[in-house]
């Protein structure tokens, strides 16, 4: 990214980059925000492949299908890089275009991918099957070496999550508890809610530690405010 700032005056490239990182920081936690730091980058530099591909992702984190997709494409046009392709696809999706996204699944541009590419291609094919109501064919599209691989890399937890969910959908219980016990198994950073979906199949409810701590302790204030109302009562009888 520094590199293609390079292209720019330094004081511009300087305010496009802050921008750019409040972008990053604000992404998860805060799309819109995100978002507006990415028009003020992208009013900037527009023809920066970084800073189209930034917006993209803004767009795509609050649910601006299309502008995202329109993104992702001027930063492609830009590289020639396939690595936008499968968001790309489910931007498609997100625009209720599932078959669009199944076609760009099976494109010659997958093959360019590297292992992660292909892995979320490959859950973005699932998700479109699951758009149309082809779970039995989302399954089987999730079906994979990369699932059935006991060594755990970043997709691992994602995509046995993905499966689970498809099976669980199909009714498939027995065989989805399975797979999200797997899940949780590969989530080491937390990226997936597999355990509460596990515990939701095993009949385990959560409670609240805190919201417990707060009715306990409004039920002791309860309890030690009633003796002193009898008290007073008794006392206000002595002095009748």
């Amino acid at each position: 990214m520094r590199q293609e700032l390079q292209s720019l005056p330094k004081t511009l490239a300087d305010d496009v980059a802050r921008n750019l990182v409040m972008v990053a920081r604000l992404l998860d936690e805060d799309p819109e925000g995100a978002y507006a730091y990415s028009k003020v980058a992208l009013r900037l530099a527009s023809r920066v492949a970084a800073v189209r591909e930034a917006a993209g992702f803004a767009a795509y984190a609050t649910e601006k299908y299309g502008e995202a997709l329109a993104e992702f494409r001027a930063a492609r046009r830009m590289t020639g890089s396939v690595d936008l392709w499968p968001v790309m696809a489910d931007c498609e999706r997100g625009l209720g275009r599932p078959e669009k996204a199944l076609d760009m699944a099976g494109a010659p541009e997958v093959q360019k991918l590297d292992k992660a590419g292909q892995v979320e291609m490959r859950l973005v094919a699932a998700g479109a099957r699951r758009d149309m109501g082809q779970l039995d064919a989302a399954i089987v599209t999730l079906q994979s070496p990369e699932l059935a691989s006991q060594s755990a890399q970043p997709w691992t937890a994602r995509l046995r999550y993905a499966y689970a969910d498809a099976l669980l959908a199909a009714g498939r219980e027995d065989e989805a508890r399975e797979w999200f016990a797997k899940a949780v198994e590969s989530d080491r950073d937390g990226s997936t809610d597999a355990s509460d979906r596990l515990a939701e199949l095993d009949g385990v409810d959560f409670v609240d530690a805190l919201d417990e701590q707060a009715d306990l302790d409004e039920q002791a204030d309860a309890d030690d405010g009633q003796p002193v109302r009898e008290e007073r009562a008794e006392s206000d009888g002595e002095r009748d």
